[in-house]
């Protein structure tokens, strides 16, 4: 018998973040898709979600409020523009920069994207107790804040 080794396994921090994010994310896609938004990927929350607490941003600032690099929110915000929930227009304060706009489509979207995230988080309430999640979302939070 084979010695195991100690990170290698199912119980490893990594791999139960990365597996609880994809049931996360089926459930975000499963939620758009029965409420008439398909074409709504749950990618497209780092670009939303900023835009929703504070709409037309430039791509940096967007970057940096959602934690990614220029280069991969440009191209994120490609996608989203390509699903018909964003606009890029000029930044009238620099002609060389653009603003991050949300279309008709995504406030449309907004109250869609409030009810399947509530009824998700009424699912994760429901595996532990109200002191539990707030543990998980202050961890995570601070986790996510590691260099």
């Amino acid at each position: 018998m084979s010695k195991r080794l100690s990170n290698l396994r199912r119980d490893n921090l990594g791999f139960l973040l990365a597996k609880a994010l994809q049931r996360w994310n089926d459930m975000l896609r499963d939620g758009f898709r029965r409420e008439d938004f398909p074409q709504v990927r749950p990618s497209f929350g780092s670009v939303l979600i900023p835009l929703f607490e504070e709409d037309g941003m430039r791509i940096g600032e967007l970057a940096r409020r959602s934690r990614l690099s220029k280069q991969t929110m440009t191209t994120m915000v490609r996608a989203v523009e390509a699903a018909g929930l964003v606009k890029l227009r000029a930044d009238s304060d620099d002609g060389r920069a653009s603003r991050v706009w949300l279309t008709a489509e995504a406030r449309r979207f907004q109250p869609t994207a409030e009810r399947v995230l509530t009824k998700i988080e009424e699912t994760a309430a429901r595996s532990g107790t109200a002191a539990d999640l707030n543990v998980v979302r202050q961890w995570l939070a601070t986790f996510a804040q590691l260099l």
